[in-house]
């Protein structure tokens, strides 16, 4: 329902603005401000990506955790098309996305009120549970295996390691 309204308001909102600005300071300033913000966007896009990236491959090569910085670089990747797509409203949610502080408040938010159903890691090139064929009289759901189960406990602590939250330990 949200996604819909986004739809229609968005679109209605930056035609307001173009009309409301191109009759204040004239089509042609209007239509320049719409590519200078672009060309600033753009740039600013990939200097803070560039960063994000260096932190995350940072955060993964260490035992840091990385769910900020992807949320960090996904942030900054859709103020890129917001700052790509022509209009006052997006130009300024994008410019607000591309201010650390203001992805750090939307990451908290996040955080607190996006809460993960499951997550499918496919390691083996296999499909995906239920993306498979339907399964017919005298097939089976079930794997069968051995396990052991590791008291986390008993693990030997990894040299330079610090608690992250993003592992058990």
């Amino acid at each position: 329902m949200w996604l819909l309204i986004a739809f229609i308001a968005v679109p209605l909102i930056e035609i307001g603005l173009f009309i409301q600005v191109g009759g204040l300071i004239g089509l042609w300033p209007t239509l320049a401000i719409v590519l200078l913000t672009a060309v600033i966007g753009h740039a600013m896009m990939r200097k803070q990506g560039g960063q994000v990236l260096q932190k995350l491959q940072r955060a993964m090569a260490g035992d840091g955790n990385p769910a900020e910085h992807m949320v960090h670089g996904a942030m900054i990747l859709f103020a890129g098309a917001l700052l790509l797509t022509p209009g006052f409203f997006t130009d300024t949610v994008g410019f607000l996305l591309l201010i650390p502080a203001v992805r750090v408040a939307a990451f908290g938010w996040m955080r607190r009120n996006v809460k993960m159903q499951g997550v499918y890691v496919n390691m083996g090139g296999g499909m995906p549970p239920g993306a498979g064929p339907r399964r017919g009289p005298g097939r089976s759901d079930t794997i069968e295996g051995d396990f052991t189960e590791v008291d986390p406990d008993d693990l030997p602590p990894r040299p330079g390691s610090a608690p992250s939250g993003w592992t058990r330990r």
